[in-house]
């Protein structure tokens, strides 16, 4: 029988004529070693009882020191594009029929393949396209027109999903524990997810939509892309164009405007 020396620091007694250390010793020294690991002293008992008190106040607000945290190492979150798109919870605004579903599709394939975007180097992964405006032929059309038929299992479509209060959360949550590598999510559009409300377009509600997004992209690591439409008036700042309160574009990490200068332009920025 084997003893762990470092488990105690008694002498250890003889050993008996068999060249064997006495059954009751042994075992006498493991638990009382093990007896000290589980039970705490009675000062770390008195400081975990003080925490619990803090933690059940009403007015407990947890904190962190700066010490606290910098000597935290958090999980490192490659770009999903390099120089180009982060996780996080982003707006992609635009008119109707500019383009966005095209360039949605584009980007959905290159981060699913992996494929370079432009000059930007693309980190492969899985892809969710919530294609709320399209049916599946249409899809089959667009992506077919765009990339012939090399297709890619890493790239998820659907058609139809909840809306935000009544079961979309979950469905995202399902599927991301389901393909735990995936890095892109596109919800196109952000309207068709939207809770039925008598205050659609208050900026507490635009801002708690875009906030239980960006709450979920971040806890899941992943970048979310929320498709949007922009007003038909002009303004000074772009940004301003986006449809909606200032609470959208508050809330999310950033945005991106597609435009064209004239309707018949064949490109748009």
């Amino acid at each position: 029988m084997i003893l762990d020396k470092e488990k105690t620091t008694d002498p250890i007694p003889p050993v008996g004529a068999d060249g064997e250390q006495s059954l009751s010793y042994v075992t006498e020294q493991i638990i009382t070693t093990e007896n000290e690991e589980i039970n705490p002293s009675d000062e770390n008992m008195e400081e975990i009882l003080r925490q619990m008190q803090r933690m059940n106040d009403p007015a407990y607000l947890h904190t962190v020191s700066m010490n606290e945290l910098y000597e935290t190492v958090y999980q490192s979150r490659p770009p999903v594009i390099d120089g180009l798109l982060y996780s996080g919870t982003y707006l992609f605004a635009g008119a109707p029929k500019v383009g966005k579903s095209f360039f949605m599709a584009q980007l959905a394939y290159h981060v699913s393949t992996g494929r370079k975007l432009w000059n930007y180097d693309v980190h492969q992964g899985t892809v969710l396209y919530l294609a709320l405006e399209d049916d599946y032929q249409r899809l089959q059309e667009r992506m077919s027109r765009m990339f012939g038929v090399e297709g890619t299992d890493s790239l998820h479509f659907a058609v139809y999903a909840k809306q935000l209060g009544a079961g979309l959360d979950e469905q995202l949550e399902k599927f991301i524990n389901e393909h735990p590598d995936t890095r892109l999510i596109i919800i196109d559009t952000l309207q068709k997810i939207r809770e039925v409300s008598t205050d659609n377009y208050s900026y507490a509600n635009d801002y708690e939509i875009v906030g239980r997004m960006k709450q979920f992209a971040d806890k899941n690591g992943v970048c979310l892309l929320l498709v949007h439409h922009t007003r038909k008036q002009q303004a000074g700042d772009r940004f301003e164009m986006i449809s909606g309160t200032t609470g959208l574009l508050g809330c999310a990490d950033g945005a991106f405007l597609m435009q064209k200068e004239k309707r018949t332009d064949l490109s748009a920025n």
